[in-house]
Formats: structure tokens, sequence, C-alpha cells
């Protein structure tokens, strides 16, 4: 939908205005769900570029989860019920060498419950090797069943192209490490001359933790790279099959706060497109014009930045007034007469490879797509007056400022209002005073200075 061609002047205004007080966190929306999340997912992209340190640093930030040095058995464990929030049930599990009040008791048994665990015998003071490492990561990522599945001589193939001689393993540890190599769990630059009873490194074990992430859904999601050759295909097919969305619970709470001038619009999205990136390195870019979107990725490309590109497609509802006439398709008509307006939107989600790169990003926007004067020149496509790009992170030259969050328990839409941090306290009191049950949560973040200063009245 473009602006230019669908609202006048006045609308215009209000529009951009629903984008600056409520819009968007790194989530995401589609009316067809499961078409982008095949886009969003692609694993050539993580397996081509992301690894041991890129693994790492997604543990440490996501789950503070650090293992380094000479890691034992029993860390591994507590770092994957860590990861995965796995807890025993309670039901009784005994352990040969493991008492009840031991500190990695817990984690034990619930992987133990989790069938990650085969027991009586823990040995978690043992130096982890690798493959014990492998076999604990093949379960956790639910591939067990599928090792099970080796006949002896599929096996004995798949370790003699590795160099593991026959006979150095066991018939289910033999089955374990080929179905590790064949699914891509074991990367091949791992799996080389495996030495099963060898003490697991730092690559492997961080190597590991993230391939079960990525086999479970848990890693970050993108639609590639911008230096990717496809990526404007992927692009396309993100937006084409997003939609505008309809999550009625939480529409009858924002709208109803549009009706008591609480905001003057809002953004829906869907965490199920949330792109999970490392907010250290990442940042959300929103828009409307796809158009926009293209020339982005190709204005960055020309910059030399090549990031990881997440398409999260939002739906903004901003306030129309009857006296500006045909409000078009896809409104609601409130009690006072004028209308509350559904469009489709977007917002880019960036994972620089650097902070550098990040800390470029204002200075490129400032120069090539933020309008200072009418019809500017040397601008791409659809530039807006205050561009709205933010971090979840402190950046220098980025303003403060509050999403005042709208979740829902039973749902995975969200809806996210912007304020100034001193406006978030109305904000949120309004809400709660239309329903007391709201589930409410306002954090702070960094967004970029042209939409601050729209949000205290400035025009430009």
């Amino acid at each position: 939908m473009k602006r230019t061609a669908l609202f006048s002047t006045k609308m215009l205004a209000a529009f951009l205005l629903s984008s600056s007080l409520l819009f968007t966190q790194a989530t995401a929306f589609a009316a067809t769900p499961v078409a982008v999340q095949a886009v969003s997912t692609a694993p050539s992209s993580v397996s081509a570029k992301d690894g041991a340190a890129q693994y790492k640093q997604f543990l440490q930030e996501k789950y503070d989860v650090q293992l380094s040095g000479k890691v034992t058995k029993g860390q591994l464990i507590e770092a994957v019920a860590d990861i995965f929030d796995y807890k025993p049930s309670g039901k009784e599990v005994t352990f040969t060498d493991l008492t009840a009040d031991a500190p990695v008791f817990k984690a034990a048994a619930a992987l133990y419950e989790q069938g990650i665990l085969a027991g009586p015998s823990i040995q978690a003071d043992e130096q982890l090797t690798n493959y014990v490492a492998v076999a604990i990561a093949l379960r956790a990522a639910d591939l067990k069943e599928l090792a099970s599945t080796y006949p002896a001589a599929k096996a004995d193939n798949v370790l003699a192209k590795v160099q593991v001689k026959k006979g150095t393993l066991g018939v289910k540890a033999s089955q374990e490490v080929a179905a590790a190599i064949d699914t891509g769990l074991l990367p091949a630059s791992l799996s080389q001359g495996f030495k099963p009873n060898a003490p697991a490194s730092d690559e492997l074990i961080q190597t590991l933790l993230g391939q079960v992430l990525i086999t479970k859904g848990l890693y970050k999601k993108y639609i590639g790279y911008t230096s990717d050759s496809d990526i404007y295909a992927k692009l396309s097919t993100a937006y084409e099959t997003s939609d505008l969305i309809d999550a009625p619970k939480l529409q009858k709470l924002v709208n109803a706060g549009l009706e008591k001038e609480l905001f003057t619009g809002y953004n829906i999205k869907d965490t199920r497109y949330d792109a999970n990136f490392i907010d250290s390195l990442s940042l959300i870019y929103g828009h409307s014009d796809f158009k926009h979107a293209q020339q982005l990725i190709g204005l960055l490309r020309s910059e030399g930045i090549d990031a990881k590109v997440q398409f999260e497609p939002k739906t903004s509802a901003f306030l129309f007034l009857a006296d500006w006439g045909d409000p078009g398709p896809n409104v609601v008509q409130i009690a006072n007469g004028n209308y509350i307006a559904f469009a489709k939107e977007y917002d880019l989600a960036f994972e620089f490879a650097t902070a550098a790169d990040k800390a470029a990003f204002d200075g490129i926007i400032e120069k090539f797509a933020k309008k200072n004067v009418a019809d500017q020149q040397g601008l791409i496509y659809g530039s807006w007056w205050q561009p709205l790009y933010y971090s979840n992170t402190k950046l220098a030259n980025y303003e403060v400022i509050t999403n005042n969050l709208i979740s829902d328990p039973d749902s995975t839409y969200t809806v996210n209002p912007f304020s100034l941090n001193e406006d978030s306290a109305k904000v949120v009191a309004g809400l709660k005073a239309i329903d007391p049950t709201a589930v409410i949560t306002p954090f702070e973040f960094w967004v970029d200075k042209p939409f601050f200063r729209y949000l205290h009245g400035e025009a430009s």
C-alpha cells in the first residue's frame, strides 16, 4: 500500500503518527504464518555464515549459558536443562552416582525424564567427551528415534567416510554419531577424523548446542543476508504472503484506547515471526512501502553492509477523521463518527556482523533515506521525514522512549504502543482502566533522533 496514492495530506500525518506513537517491537505478523516461516528459517543462510563463535554469543546473551575450558558432562547437562527450561516432574528418579542433594541432580533428572540421559550412572564430574556431547545433543534435538533406524551397515558406512574405524563405537553410539553427521548436527568440519573419547572442544560444544537450537526452531529466524543473490525474491515472497491481522481480543482493548484518545494509533505483530536476533548486534526498521524495502537492501549492499534480514509483517491502525472523506476499505467506525483504519506494513530486522556496522546504519539512513526538504533528490524511494528504527541496546545518537507492550497469554499476538517515557504511565493507566486484566509490560529502548523529534511534535 502506497501512502502517496491512498491518503491525503491530513491522513498522511495521522498515519505517520500511528507509526510513531504505537509501533513495533522485534516481533512479527503474517496472515499465512506457515508460508513466511518457511522462508524465514532458511537453513542455508544459517549454516553458511553462523558458526561456533556466533552460537556462543547467542547462548550467552539469550540464555546466560557460558561453557569454556575443561567442560564436564554435568555442566553440559545443566546447560541443556537451562536452555530448554527442562525441570523434573517430581517423580522418583535414582542414579547410582548422584544423590538428590547434588547440584546437578535436578537437571539430570529432568533430562532423564526427557529421554536425553539413560542412567543409571551420570558421571557428572567426568570431562565431557566428543561422543557424549554428540549423544546428548542428538537426543536433545529430538533425533533419537531417527538414529535408532540406522542398520549397522549404514552407520558404518557414514563413519567410514569420516575416518572412524568399524568397531570403535558400539551399536547405539555408531547410530547416534552417524545420524548426527547425516542431519548436520555434527558438521563436516568437525566430523572428519572424529575421535569419540577425546575431550570435547569449545568449538564442538558451541556448535552442537547451536545446531540443537536450529533443529528445534529456537535459533535466529531470517530470510537471508543482504548479500544473498536471491534476497530480493525472498523479500518479495515474505511481503506477498503477509496480510492484515485480526486479533479481536487485543483490538477490542486498543480500539477503546483510541476512542479515549490515549493514543492515535497502534501496531499488531505476531511473536512467531520474531527474528530472535542478538540484541547487541541488531535493530528494527519500520516502513510501509515494499519498493522502499527493496531499495533499502540495495543501499546497505552498496555501503558494504552484510547483515541478516528478517521480514516481520505488521498491521497498523490509526484514527481517520470523518471529515477527511471516504476512509476506503479496512476501517471500523467508532461512536463519534470517526474511523479506525487498518494498513499493512512491515518491519525489517537486521543483525549486523559487527557493532560498528550497526552503529553505521544511522548515518546511512540520515544520508540516503531521510527526507529533509520537499521533493528532495538523491534518496531511496519512499523516504520519510521521520524514519523509524530502533535498538534494544544503547546506541550513540539515539534517544530513549518506551514500548508499552501489550500481550495476550492465549495467543502469539502483541500490540506495541510506543510513547515518550513521561507519557507511559498515562497510557498504561488508561488501558488498565478499560481492562484491569490487560497484560502490559512497558520497557525502554533506543530510537533514532528524527522519530524522537516527531514524538515531540516536530515536523522533520
